[in-house]
């Protein structure tokens, strides 16, 4: 899962993306108002949700939404903001934000509210994932081969394998290139190159094919990769 995180405090900003990093969200954090509309507005990244302060340099928070709903973009916001009257709450929330948190806040309250905003999104991701003989399990993040017995076999995977195997998944047969799993799989201002990715996918194919799931992952040369379950028993 994918945030995107607008926020001026650095140490704010610090705390929020160390916690989320930790439940396994990757976070693109930007510091302005200006720099967070180019990242929405590019559509570079798919967002799960987007954390927006309301007191921003250049285009504010609250401009942000507005702008995402005049598009007709209905990405999950959650707004944060010192304001805590009722009137401002009611300008965040016509607006368009999904959700509002009053600063300071704990980290376990946003979460929590990030949660939410996920089951109420139409675009809420379930809780498991199955293209062809292969499952992704949220909740536990695993993945499950059924093999032609009708036998489940677990595949341990890293992180970094889940987020790309799922990146495939949610695209079977479509040719993805090298830089749209940059973009996806990696934080836009992390240090990553084609090789990077590369070396990524012969991990991850590594280990399907020791779980006899072969040649699922085919490279295109000079396009990019393609899941396609057609070749696995090739």
């Amino acid at each position: 899962m994918r945030v995107l995180l607008v926020e001026d405090e650095p140490d704010l900003g610090v705390a929020i993306k160390r916690t989320l990093n930790q439940q396994k969200y990757l976070v693109d954090w930007v510091m302005d108002g200006n720099e967070g509309w180019d990242y929405l507005d590019n559509s570079l990244a798919e967002y799960t949700v987007a954390i927006l302060d309301w007191m921003l340099p250049g285009i504010s928070g609250l401009e942000l939404c507005k702008r995402l709903r005049c598009q007709g973009n209905p990405l999950p916001v959650l707004m944060l903001t010192a304001k805590d009257r009722m009137e401002d709450k009611v300008t965040g929330l016509d607006a368009g934000a999904d959700d509002y948190l009053v600063k300071p806040f704990g980290m376990v309250e946003l979460l929590a509210r990030l949660r939410a905003l996920q089951r109420r999104s139409p675009h809420f991701q379930p809780q498991q994932l199955t293209v062809g003989d292969l499952t992704l399990d949220y909740g536990n993040s695993t993945v499950i081969r059924q093999n032609t017995q009708g036998e489940q076999q677990v595949i341990t995977l890293t992180n970094k394998e889940f987020q790309l195997l799922e990146y495939f998944m949610k695209h079977p047969k479509q040719i993805v290139t090298t830089e749209q799993i940059r973009n996806q799989i990696w934080e836009v201002n992390a240090e990553s190159s084609s090789n990077v990715v590369a070396a990524q996918i012969r991990l991850l194919r590594r280990k399907l094919t020791n779980s006899d799931c072969p040649n699922l992952i085919e490279t295109l040369h000079g396009l990019g990769y393609r899941l396609n379950f057609t070749n696995e028993s090739k």
